[in-house]
């Protein structure tokens, strides 16, 4: 198996975690962190790109769910911290950018 350098892969990131500043509380379970993988096409269905690049709160409950581990559901979404939703929204809005564009902008992802 090769081992691939990540600080200086041009391989396209396919997930990122996100440590919550407001935790979301399931049951007996504290939800600190989250990890979003890449959306494939079949995650996207039914959601405007233009929505999601827009990081509209109702395009990202229907896409969040479907990409998110552990799972979120839609009302976990709605309740999110702004500031937790708009750091998880940024980031599924960079996977939709061409990889020469993504590390033209951001070098680092």
């Amino acid at each position: 198996m090769k081992k691939i350098d990540i600080a200086n892969s041009t391989a396209p990131t396919t997930s990122k975690t996100i440590t919550l500043d407001e935790p979301i509380v399931r049951g007996d379970t504290v939800i600190s962190e989250i990890t979003i993988r890449r959306p494939k096409a079949g995650a996207l269905r039914g959601v405007s790109l233009m929505d999601l690049g827009n990081l509209s709160v109702a395009a990202l409950q229907t896409v969040l769910p479907r990409i998110t581990q552990p799972t979120l559901t839609a009302q976990e979404v709605a309740g999110m911290d702004p500031a937790d939703l708009t750091e998880i929204g940024s980031e599924v809005a960079i996977f939709l950018v061409k990889k020469a564009d993504r590390l033209a902008a951001f070098p680092n992802t």
